[in-house]
């Protein structure tokens, strides 16, 4: 199974992308009475649309773990994804990429709603993002009403995993199924409040490291070696100590010599921004961020490297208190890269850092370092017209302006698809800073669910209105 994609002159479905082709604005400006009729019918069906979204999420349609079970979880997801895309009339078709490819959404359970939440893996990152997008075409299809737009939907779930079946298969349709785009949108993020909307138009990029230390493939015990040799723990430990200190800043040399300058107009995005530091400490429930002020905060969060540090493979983590010396260990952690940070240059300094210090070390082991993977940073142009069609649709869902906010995360396929297709590229969420993705008990509001239906249906009106005007 791969990624699968869908296609209809006026409706289809979306998962993670939503690609606006040519062609396909009426020529005159839509009247406000049917979206008026839309926001409607989306009201008074959102019970059947939060049922839906519990059918989902109950499949455990796990794309990461390489477990049988979990790829049969993984077939049913995507044969009620197709079923639902028919059922709207779109065409759908899948695109091999072998046995061991594992595609789709993921998902662990589903819990009830409680106080306006609606629980389990999944719900907002992403199958109710992908709902929101269906909900909003079935209501125009269920009043006889025509689609503003013509639209096609791409449906992948190897996001966590580098999306690596995806850019193949995205240059080798440029000329096919993207030749007729004139504008993408994802909605695979959150916003930076509980309440406020966002537009997101930046995320970071990443490159993973693996630093192996290895004495000898058997552990030791320490009453029998301890002190006569060069311990691999002791190595990687310094190693990991050497690459952060403990302001947050990378101690990589040149690591920051192609991170842009923060610009005036830049500045400015940041001060507008509605977030309560002191909130977010709190909804985070973290004692101290290594930084006061609602600016340094979000600069060092989007548009500054970080780095982290994930853990050990072949330590003693296990309960109790065994005396073991492993013989060999990896250490992995990751840099979170910003516009114009090269990676191949990245890879160069971390290397040659890693191999100082080790040097230094004077250590009888043997040290590798490796890239085990390299994802480019993505910006977008918020003057382009698909961000204005978007603040329009928020300002008449919301009754506010969206924050204009970038992204620490990383999400490959935003700068596979602006690079290949050469078209806009918009990143519009739904869901809430709260809302907990990946963990155990993510939700996502039943509140963001509904009123995020109403938001994609007034895009698709707000993108023909600037078209025909």
């Amino acid at each position: 199974m791969a990624p699968a994609v869908a296609h209809s002159q006026a409706e289809s479905l979306l998962a993670f992308r939503l690609l606006l082709v040519g062609g396909m604005f009426s020529a005159s400006t839509p009247p406000p009475g049917p979206l008026e009729k839309v926001f409607q019918y989306i009201d008074l069906h959102q019970d059947e649309f939060v049922q839906t979204l519990k059918e989902w999420v109950a499949v455990e349609s796990d794309s990461v773990q390489p477990v049988p079970r979990l790829r049969r979880e993984l077939l049913r997801m995507a044969g009620l994804a197709a079923d639902r895309l028919r059922g709207l009339g779109a065409r759908v078709a899948s695109v091999d990429a072998g046995f061991q490819q594992r595609h789709l959404c993921f998902s662990e359970n589903s819990s009830p709603a409680c106080k306006g939440k609606l629980y389990g893996r999944g719900t907002t990152d992403n199958k109710g993002p992908v709902l929101a997008w269906i909900n909003a075409v079935s209501a125009f299809k269920a009043l006889d009403e025509d689609l503003p737009v013509n639209i096609k939907f791409l449906i992948e779930g190897m996001e966590e995993s580098g999306s690596l079946a995806l850019e193949e298969l995205v240059r080798k349709e440029k000329s096919g199924f993207f030749s007729s785009v004139d504008c993408i949108v994802i909605s695979d993020n959150l916003w930076i409040s509980r309440r406020k909307p966002a537009l997101i138009y930046g995320t970071r990029g990443n490159s993973y490291f693996t630093v192996e230390v290895k004495c000898r493939d058997q552990d030791f015990h320490s009453g029998t070696f301890g002190g006569i040799l060069n311990e691999p723990m002791a190595d990687l430990v310094a190693l990991l100590g050497s690459l952060v200190d403990a302001s947050g800043r990378i101690l990589v040399p040149g690591i920051y010599g192609h991170v842009a300058p923060v610009t005036e107009e830049e500045k400015r995005v940041y001060e507008a921004i509605d977030l309560d530091v002191e909130e977010y400490r709190n909804s985070s429930q973290v004692k101290k961020f290594l930084f006061d002020t609602k600016e340094e905060l979000l600069m060092h969060l989007w548009r500054y490297p970080s780095l982290s540090i994930h853990g050990i493979e072949g330590a003693f983590h296990e309960p109790g208190a065994k005396t073991v010396i492993p013989g060999r260990v990896i250490g992995k952690f990751s840099i979170r890269l910003v516009p114009h940070m090269d990676m191949s240059v990245v890879e160069t300094q971390v290397k040659q850092h890693l191999e100082y210090i080790f040097s230094k070390r004077n250590s009888s082991n043997q040290m590798t370092v490796s890239m085990a993977l390299g994802l480019h940073p993505w910006i977008a142009n918020i003057s382009d017209h698909q961000y204005l069609a978007a603040k329009r649709a928020i300002k008449t869902v919301f009754g506010t302006e969206p924050d204009m906010i970038r992204d620490g995360s990383t999400i490959p396929i935003a700068k596979i698809l602006q690079d290949t297709t050469q078209k806009s590229v918009i990143m519009l969420p739904l869901g809430a800073v709260d809302d907990g993705e990946h963990s155990q008990n993510e939700k996502i509001n039943r509140w963001n669910y509904i009123e995020g239906s109403k938001l994609f249906a007034a895009f698709f009106l707000e993108m023909a209105k600037l078209h025909s005007s």
